[in-house]
């Protein structure tokens, strides 16, 4: 089994790739086995477009950098500076383009969104263990009509984020990360709560914490760490989901994300929040816990939220139930979305 902590700590964004070739079976396997890691109770819609021909590379490099070369700035780089940039991204051996479905109402796009994130997370840890290094990328470039038309994105969509994969000589050394412990607080008790009990099991707020400081090595542009985490184990935070859950509600960890004024940086931050959730999931499967992703209609309310102390530029990503009867309430696996990958 894969070693969930070593691997997520170990992670590297990776910006130079050698010219080594990334089988297109390798890619396809690694994604396939990141959907079936991704956890949901319902069916999230979601797609995959493969570049990795040199004829694909280079349509997809010259759109993205189409909006550049319009910019005014980019009439002002010598074209022996733009000639470099086409040829360093084409020669990376393999692209991979994820893009989310919206919905009908905002939690459904959310879902969609942080299904994909999920599944990109899950496809770059799979990816290190093979030795394969990814740069996430999600440039403001890349919102382009001509790179949007080039990638066939339909309406109704959203695009995630290109990761640029390959193999690599040598990783960048690792960055700290803040301890959870300092982003974290407890409502409805005094001091850090026992934790949650499950089949005799008693989870302690200490592990739950240590498990966090695993999780938080997600990927996020220039670590700004934009998460905290509310654990409510009484008071009217506790009555409010009691109300959500029912009397049988399992302990709950509020995962909650800064709000930047910047659209392009809250995205990027959704996105970094939703990776480090999964990693807390994938690290829980090594446990006798039980840990539930949830995303209550009630997280967009605002007044609803004002028991937790949810700030005005902050808003809560999903609730993690701790505890509970697993054999009941374990979520199915996005199985029908294994697939979903079409060539550029």
């Amino acid at each position: 089994m894969l070693d969930f902590s070593q691997t997520i700590r170990e992670r590297r964004t990776i910006r130079r790739f050698n010219t080594t070739p990334v089988a297109p079976e390798l890619l396809v396997y690694l994604l396939n086995g990141a959907a079936s890691l991704y956890e949901a109770e319902g069916t999230p819609r979601w797609r995959c477009i493969y570049a990795g021909t040199p004829e694909s590379r280079q349509r997809l490099v010259e759109s993205m950098i189409a909006k550049m070369k319009e910019s005014k700035l980019g009439k002002l780089i010598p074209v022996k500076m733009i000639d470099f940039l086409i040829k360093r991204i084409k020669d990376i051996p393999a692209h991979l383009i994820f893009i989310a479905e919206s919905a009908a109402n905002r939690r459904q796009s959310d879902e969609n969104y942080a299904a994909v994130c999920s599944v990109m997370q899950n496809f770059q840890l799979l990816g290190w263990e093979r030795g394969l290094g990814m740069l996430w990328d999600t440039d403001p470039m890349l919102q382009s009509e001509s790179f949007l038309a080039e990638i066939g994105l339909r309406e109704g969509e959203r695009l995630a984020g290109i990761l640029h994969a390959g193999y690599f000589d040598k990783a960048p050394r690792s960055r700290r990360r803040t301890p959870a412990k300092q982003k974290w607080t407890t409502i409805g008790g005094g001091g850090e709560p026992d934790g949650p009990q499950l089949d005799n099991v008693r989870i302690p707020a200490q592990s739950i914490l240590e498990m966090l400081n695993d999780a938080v090595w997600a990927p996020n542009d220039g670590l700004r760490e934009p998460w905290r985490f509310i654990y409510v184990t009484g008071g009217e935070a506790a009555g409010k989901l009691r109300v959500s859950y029912g009397d049988a509600s399992p302990a709950s960890l509020l995962i909650v994300a800064k709000e930047e004024a910047d659209p392009h940086k809250r995205e990027e931050d959704y996105a970094a929040v939703c990776c480090l959730i999964q990693n807390f999931q994938l690290l829980a499967k090594s446990k006798p816990w039980h840990v539930r992703r949830t995303v209550p209609e009630w997280i967009y309310d605002r007044e609803w939220c004002k028991p937790f102390g949810i700030r005005p530029q902050e808003r809560i990503v999903a609730v993690l139930e701790l505890g509970g009867d697993a054999q009941s309430s374990e979520p199915a696996p996005a199985a029908p979305q294994l697939l979903n990958i079409s060539h550029l």
